[in-house]
Formats: structure tokens, C-alpha cells, sequence
């Protein structure tokens, strides 16, 4: 029996690896002997740098940027044989995973590190620049980033402010003079796992901002700042597809770097070969942290799910579910298992989370091994 296991990372708990090998563990226990592919995923969030980076051969190395509060940073970054392009992770220099939850303020939280590491891999050769923009904990449009590349931003008097999301309705002035024309001859690819346009009840604050930390009175501000700082900048990009990704961030690389905005888990499905992998196998196992609605709108699971055969089961062992998951079942998703087994505080869910993975797959293994 060949089982695929292809679960996505889990947010501030395990890698996809980890993921990948705690199902198998839980599988094992009933089926010892199968034919096991761990083919751990990721769709532009924590994570996708490694396994991009083990597709494509390239060699990571770490290097110090600005992190969320202008603090210095250890951050990944990887280049392919001769330098000639570049993988980055937004999460590596303003990711969730490096603000504790009481800093939490998407408001606050700078994207500078994001333009250093693109500066960094340029100066070193690169002529593409894949950029996963997932797991960020910043709402700042970009505008961070942009300032790392030599932008500068000006309010009313001429004066320079701050590049941060609170700053965004206080910007009459985009200054370019200090950018570099070497900035003009690079192709930048960003990879997200997300369709959501900038603005608007769908949009980069609405649907992201409470997770970054960011409270429900702030969002309609917080959002008409980001609608007037786009439509004085490039209105183009107000309801442009995963323009919302990573805090606006999308909306920035496009803006700014001329930026092809592209569906992460696509990405890496084609790098991984997995419709290859998946063509004979007997059942394939996804998962996420959380899968309700959202999920089946260019998240992992679903992405490994279109690239199975039609009568081919696929499972998805998950941390959490949520509401709306007809859409993953329409999707492609078979079945969905919880797998956090009472209530509890998210330190000790997250402690625990190897333990639940484990069990629940030898329950699914169970429940399986019963009908075949």
C-alpha cells in the first residue's frame, strides 16, 4: 500500500517535516509495512523556504536583517547554483513566531528585513527573486520594505516618516530618488497562499488583521488608511487578487518591484513533482493548523488534493477545523480530523500537538484499515 503524506506546516507548532513524520509515526501503528512518501508542502508561509530550497538544490545561509521592531535578526535565505535566484521568507525577518503575543500589533510591526534580504540577493547576483509572503505578523502594505530599497515616505510638512501601517494615512509623498535602477532588472515571483484583494471586507486588514493581533474597533481605520495610501500610489492594486497577501505586502512588491503576484501552493506543487508522486497512490494523508473555509480559497491541502486521482481518498489531519468546510469537501478534501483532544491553553495544545498527531492518525489508520 503507497501512502502520500503531504500536510502543510503547523503555525507556530511544527514544520511540515515534523508534520509529515508524526502522521507517519501514528500510521505505522497499523500499518507498519506500507510504502511511505513524506512529501511535506508549503504554499508561500513558514516553511516553504526549506522545502523549495531541497527542490530546487539550493544552499541556504543566514544572514543578519531588521526584524519586526528594527531589532537585529538571524534570517534564512537560499540561492540556487551560481547565485542566479534567490528564495526568501517574509516570516524569517516579521513572522508571527518572533512577536510575543503581547506585542502583537500589525500596526507596529515593520517589513524592512524583507527589503534588506531582496538588496542582499541582489547584491550577490541574483536575477530572480522567489518571495513566500505568509505568516507575517505586519500590516504595513509594504511600505517597509520599499524604505529598505531606498523609498522614502512624507507627510504634509516634507517630513519623513516612520515605514510602518499607523504611518499610512499620514503619507501625501512617495519619495524614489535614492532607489537603484539595479532594482528595475530583476524579476520578483510572490508566492501566497492567499487570493485576498488589499482592501474591503475581504481585504489584507478585515480578514487578517484580529489573528496579527490587531483589535476590532482599529480594522475599519486600519483598512480605510490602507485603501488611501494605495489609491494615492497605484489604485491598480486596491482589488488586484493576493494583492492582500502578507499585510499588503503584495500590494507593495507589485508597486514598488513590478512584482508577479502567484498561487504559492501551484508553485510548489510543480517543483515537487506531486501529481507524479500521487498518480498510483492508495490514499494521501494533508493536513494544516486550522482548516475551515478559507482553506479550499489556494491553501496547501487543497492544492495536493487537485493534483490526486478522482477516486483516490484523501484525508486531512488538522490541529483544528473551523466553520465552512463544504467548501474543502467540494474541493477535494474526502474527510477532516481534528486532532487537539480537549480544551486547553494554547501553550499546552501546541506542547502537546506531536501526541494528538500521532494519535489521531493511528485512529484514521484504524478506521481505514477497516474498509480495505
Amino acid at each position: 500500500m503507497k501512502i502520500v503524506i503531504a500536510p502543510d506546516s503547523f503555525k507556530e507548532s511544527l514544520t511540515a517535516q515534523e508534520v509529515a513524520e508524526y502522521i507517519k509515526e501514528g500510521f505505522q501503528e497499523v500499518y507498519p509495512d506500507a510504502d511511505y512518501h513524506l512529501l511535506p508542502i508549503g504554499d508561500g508561509g513558514e516553511g516553504t523556504l526549506s522545502i523549495l530550497s531541497e527542490a530546487m538544490s539550493a544552499t541556504k545561509k543566514k544572514i543578519l536583517i531588521s526584524g519586526p521592531f528594527g531589532e537585529k535578526v538571524l534570517a534564512e535565505i537560499a540561492f540556487t547554483e551560481g547565485n542566479q535566484t534567490a528564495l526568501i521568507e517574509m516570516a524569517e525577518a516579521c513572522g508571527l513566531h518572533l512577536v510575543p503575543l503581547s506585542q502583537r500589533n500589525p500596526l507596529q510591526v515593520s517589513t524592512s528585513g524583507v527589503g534588506e534580504m531582496i538588496l542582499y540577493a541582489i547584491q550577490n547576483g541574483a536575477t530572480e527573486v522567489i518571495v513566500g509572503v505568509g505568516g507575517s505578523a505586519s500590516n504595513d502594505g509594504g511600505i517597509g520594505m520599499a524604505n529598505a530599497l531606498g523609498y522614502e515616505f512624507l507627510n504634509a510638512a516634507g517630513q519623513v516618516v516612520s515605514p510602518i501601517g499607523a504611518n499610512l494615512a499620514n503619507i501625501v509623498t512617495v519619495n524614489d530618488k535614492n532607489v537603484s535602477e539595479e532594482l528595475k532588472k530583476i524579476t520578483i515571483n510572490v508566492i501566497t497562499d492567499v487570493q485576498n484583494p488589499l482592501c474591503g471586507k475581504n481585504g489584507a486588514v478585515f480578514v487578517f488583521g484580529p489573528q496579527k493581533g490587531l483589535s476590532k474597533a482599529d480594522i475599519p481605520k486600519a483598512d480605510e488608511a490602507m485603501q488611501y495610501f494605495y489609491k494615492l500610489v497605484n489604485p491598480a492594486v486596491v482589488n488586484m487578487s493576493r494583492a492582500g497577501a502578507g499585510g499588503g505586502i503584495g500590494a507593495g512588491l507589485v508597486t514598488f518591484l513590478n512584482a508577479n503576484l502567484l498561487s504559492g501552493i501551484d508553485f510548489v506543487i510543480e517543483a515537487l513533482q506531486m501529481k507524479k508522486v500521487c498518480q498510483d497512490a492508495d490514499l494521501v494523508i494533508v493536513g494544516e493548523g486550522k482548516m475551515d473555509g478559507q482553506s479550499a480559497e489556494g491553501k496547501a491541502p487543497v492544492g495536493v488534493a487537485k493534483e490526486v486521482a478522482a477516486l483516490t481518498p484523501v484525508i486531512a489531519i488538522c490541529g483544528s477545523v473551523g466553520d465552512s468546510l463544504d467548501a474543502v469537501y467540494d474541493a477535494g478534501i474526502t474527510a477532516v480530523f481534528p486532532s487537539i483532544k480537549e480544551p486547553a491553553t494554547l501553550e499546552e495544545i501546541l506542547k502537546e500537538t506531536p501526541n494528538n498527531l500521532r494519535r489521531t492518525a493511528r485512529n484514521v489508520a484504524a478506521v481505514w484499515k477497516g474498509r480495505v
